[in-house]
């Protein structure tokens, strides 16, 4: 089922699918694995040239080594604006303590330095945009990597539009949130009645 909200249409996995990160588990996973960067904004690669002198003591050696050698940001063979790679998975703008991998983009914003948090594509995870002429389309983008964040989302019940409130807030606006929680609503008030007819 295909959920309209203004000009974005929502998978129903959105609203079904259980998730909540497990950094403990996963180690940041999606930040190093995948096929090319993370995809960017026009807006966005435009950041982060600015805020890359002060993102820049967060980096590993071999990051700092790419992005001065590639750029900030780069176009992939899809001809998308995305963050570059070490190899062709690993996105430069990370750092590791622990064992695990962190966004360097969200420390410095966490520390005060910067007002970006982090590239929309990434804060959204795991839904993905596609753009459209008319509309915008946003699904659930299903990854072995996550197995645990499922797993914890199912005990604590928190379905993924929930846990990425503030992403789809930082996206869409509050008043479009505030309507898909509506619609939310009601599809599971319909969900409900059509399993008690059916018992």
């Amino acid at each position: 089922m295909i959920i309209e909200i203004g000009k974005t249409l929502i998978s129903s996995e959105i609203i079904e699918q259980k998730f909540v990160c497990d950094l403990n588990a996963c180690k940041g996973a999606c930040c190093v694995e995948g096929d090319s960067g993370a995809p960017l904004e026009p807006d966005e690669a435009k950041t982060l040239e600015k805020i890359y002198p002060i993102v820049k003591k967060y980096l590993s050696k071999d990051g700092i080594e790419v992005i001065e050698k590639l750029g900030k940001y780069v176009v992939d063979d899809d001809e998308d604006l995305v963050t570059p790679t070490l190899g062709n998975d690993e996105c430069v703008y990370y750092y590791r303590k622990d064992g695990i991998t962190y966004c360097a983009i969200e420390k410095a914003f966490l520390n005060g330095e910067i007002a970006f948090k982090k590239p929309i594509s990434c804060h959204l995870y795991p839904i993905r945009i596609k753009n459209y002429t008319e509309f915008e389309a946003l699904n659930y983008d299903e990854q072995p990597i996550c197995r645990a964040a499922c797993v914890l989302g199912e005990q604590l019940q928190v379905p993924v539009y929930q846990f990425l409130k503030e992403p789809l807030v930082r996206k869409f606006g509050e008043e479009w949130y505030r309507d898909l929680e509506k619609v939310v609503e009601l599809y599971i008030e319909n969900e409900e009645k059509e399993e008690n007819e059916n018992n």
